[in-house]
């Protein structure tokens, strides 16, 4: 028997697409398998630092999705994570452990997704911090995922921008793109 397959494109910093939660929790009930591929949206050229404009965006967005979905954002998030002067809105790290995470299972992408959204917008947590990232996955049992990131290697990086290209191709293809989302693979180093 087939198994029908959703692809799903997110960025592990995007409020809507941890509106989008529950929606992918009840397909994944009813027995539809998830592919989820990271877009890149929020790193490389789409990251930017957090100021107290764009936080007071990102907040005014998060109560519109928090009325559409009934997902928390919380004031620990609002608190540690929008208002924190000098922190950087880039998704590199989290998308680089949702690659490592789904290494030797895909499946496990989605997973690591979920953890790290319910760690910054319920827990109020840096999920732009690598030592963050590692403790999280190493607590949900994700072990080897976590102490790929302890020293990631170029074989790592190489994943994650394959995967990240793999998902922006597909967003260009059904034309989901636009001019002020457009954002590069990540590279370089994350901290």
């Amino acid at each position: 028997m087939q198994t029908d397959t959703i692809i799903y494109l997110f960025d592990p910093l995007c409020g809507w697409c941890y509106g989008a939660a529950p929606m992918l929790e009840r397909l994944r009930i009813d027995g539809i398998r998830i592919e989820a591929l990271p877009t890149g949206l929020f790193s490389g050229s789409g990251a930017r630092p957090m100021d107290a404009a764009f936080a007071s965006y990102a907040w005014t967005n998060d109560q519109r999705i928090h009325r559409l979905s009934g997902q928390l954002f919380s004031a620990d998030y609002r608190a540690n994570v929008l208002n924190r002067p000098g922190s950087l809105f880039d998704s590199s790290a989290a998308t680089l452990a949702i690659t490592a995470a789904g290494l030797a299972d895909p499946n496990l992408r989605l997973d690591a997704l979920r953890i790290i959204q319910h760690a910054r917008y319920v827990a109020g947590l840096d999920v732009t911090s690598l030592p963050v990232l590692i403790d999280l996955l190493d607590q949900a049992g994700m072990t080897s995922a976590a102490d790929l990131l302890q020293e990631p290697t170029e074989a790592l990086f190489e994943a994650s921008r394959d995967l990240v290209a793999k998902g922006q191709q597909l967003f260009r293809q059904v034309r989901a793109d636009s001019p002020h989302l457009s954002s590069t693979p990540t590279r370089g180093r994350i901290s």
